[in-house]
């Protein structure tokens, strides 16, 4: 897919997005943190040892390289005080500041964010993305109550906090073929990565 816009026109919004940098220590671990237009996001996945989440094959190396997958219900939760699990409209937030989509349609699919929101490691077979604004979304995969993985390397799949129905949820997903950001929705006991926005 090619970009909406060129890469002399993304780096000053870049520069910009990146210079609130910081970090936050929670359960041990001290997690880097990235501003990015009006939000405060997390710039790893969350690997807090939580009730409700595992590491993808149940390989601890996994979790120290994509950080821990969760149920929906854990993921809600897992978040530190002053953090939470973005909900559809701050994933849409993001992805249109990134892309520079000004519309209102909500949740909001991008042919381009991901390129940008991608870390520029990580991803399998030549999937790397840009990583412009210091996201560097890494593919956990994702995994099911009957102990099955998939996907890590190739997609990353994140939860947000919106209800689909009594049983599913919304996540968005990136894919290291693809240059865009997605959404969908799957039962709320399969599991996926977790970002904190700030409160």
């Amino acid at each position: 897919m090619t970009p909406k816009h060129l890469a002399f026109a993304i780096l000053p919004f870049a520069l910009l997005a990146c210079s609130g940098d910081n970090t936050v220590t929670y359960g041990g671990q001290t997690y880097k943190t990235v501003k990015i237009g009006e939000q405060v996001w997390f710039a790893e996945n969350l690997n807090y040892d939580a009730e409700g989440s595992v590491c993808y094959d149940n390989n601890p190396d996994n979790c120290a390289k994509y950080g821990r997958l969760y149920d929906w219900e854990t993921a809600k939760k897992v978040c530190p005080d002053g953090w939470h699990l973005p909900s559809g409209e701050e994933w849409d937030k993001l992805f249109r500041f990134v892309d520079g989509d000004k519309g209102t349609e909500s949740p909001y699919e991008s042919k381009t964010a991901g390129k940008y929101l991608k870390a520029n490691s990580g991803w399998n077979k030549d999937g790397n993305g840009t990583d412009d604004y210091g996201f560097s979304a890494l593919p956990g995969g994702d995994g099911y109550s009957d102990g099955s993985f998939y996907n890590v390397g190739n997609l990353g799949y994140w939860w947000s906090a919106n209800e689909n129905s009594s049983y599913h949820a919304y996540f968005r997903y990136m894919v290291y073929d693809y240059d865009g950001a997605y959404w969908h929705y799957d039962g709320k006991s399969s599991l996926r990565s977790v970002r904190c926005v700030q409160d």
